[in-house]
């Protein structure tokens, strides 16, 4: 449901409905707007008990999964509350149904992680790569959404973001188990950037937009979910997830490279190029919270919600760093979605 104005909302000639209407758009929102990520909350132990029965879970695979649930509730109620108590959009319904799948695969990897089956449990490994399938597949129907319904908004985008870049630090995880510890540096380093513009203000610049940018992005997410089901040989398995690596790396420390060149020192950013000076990014959890500057995004796969709204994308390009209404910035590695 989206917000409507009083005017458009009332009849001709009714001052009461009008007013109604507008208590509706701004506090009385809050209780329909609470509605999709209780959805959320609630549709989480039904996914949980679907791969209960198909693949297994145990007791900390519920756990995580639960506790993963109300995290993403609690942390998107409150992104709600912040961006003005307005409903989700049906583009924010879409990625919320990939937060849960996410949400599934993250209890299967918690459960293998500390039963020690990972990699030799089929079933399991088998659940992990379809579930993060699906979701990466309606990874891209929500722009899709998004663009034709108009619903295009700043918090939209910064939740895909997130969805995208815990789905890689999920999978990278997974991968860990039976690759070895250095598989997730994959997933890990767009948070490591997000803390170090915390520390260097001339990581906090703006980049141009960059197809093979995107293309990493891309390839990592692909090839995690192909090293999931440890059906390949180690030896191409490791190959594959070395690659993203590389791969990623390279990518990241090209947009630093530049960003550190052309930052101003003290941390003052240039101005957009529609002269709009552009928000200063924040650190963020691998769920709904806070700003990420956009070379963190280098880590979750890209996106095209494009619109008329600050959450449109410019060529598959994120422009969102903050949930609510802070303008979007431009970054370094900054496409995921």
């Amino acid at each position: 449901m989206r917000p409507v104005s009083g005017a458009a909302a009332a009849p001709a000639g009714g001052a009461a409905p009008a007013r109604a209407a507008r208590r509706r758009v701004s506090g009385g929102g809050a209780p329909c707007a609470g509605l999709g990520p209780a959805a959320g909350a609630a549709a989480q132990p039904v996914l949980l008990g679907l791969v209960c029965a198909a693949a297994g879970l145990g007791v900390v695979g519920w756990l995580a999964g639960l506790g993963y649930a109300a995290a993403l509730c609690a942390l998107l109620a409150a992104a709600v509350h912040r961006s003005g108590a307005h409903p989700l959009t049906p583009a924010d319904k879409v990625t919320l149904a990939r937060a849960v799948l996410v949400g599934g695969v993250a209890a299967l990897v918690a459960d293998r992680a500390l039963d020690g089956t990972a990699g030799t449990d089929g079933p399991a490994a088998v659940a992990i790569a379809l579930l993060a399938t699906v979701g990466l597949v309606l990874d891209g129907v929500d722009g899709r959404v998004a663009r034709r319904t108009g619903t295009s908004s700043p918090r939209g985008a910064r939740f895909d973001m997130e969805v995208d870049a815990f789905l890689i630090l999920v999978l990278s995880v997974h991968a860990a188990l039976f690759l070895g510890p250095w598989v997730p540096a994959i997933g890990a380093m767009r948070y490591a950037f997000a803390a170090a513009v915390r520390v260097l203000p001339r990581l906090r610049g703006e980049l141009p937009p960059s197809p093979a940018r995107k293309a990493v992005a891309v390839l990592q997410a692909v090839a995690l979910i192909a090293v999931a089901p440890d059906l390949l040989p180690r030896p191409a398995a490791a190959a594959v997830a070395g690659l993203a690596l590389a791969l990623l790396a390279w990518s990241f420390g090209r947009d630093v490279r530049r960003l550190w060149r052309t930052g101003a020192p003290g941390g003052a950013r240039p101005p957009e190029r529609n002269g709009t000076p552009p928000e200063a990014p924040d650190s963020a959890s691998p769920a709904v919270r806070g700003g990420v500057p956009p070379a963190a995004r280098n880590s979750a796969p890209p996106r095209a919600r494009s619109g008329a709204s600050p959450r449109a994308r410019s060529g598959g390009r994120p422009e969102a760093d903050r949930i609510g209404t802070a303008p979007p910035a431009r970054g370094p590695g900054g496409r995921p979605a």
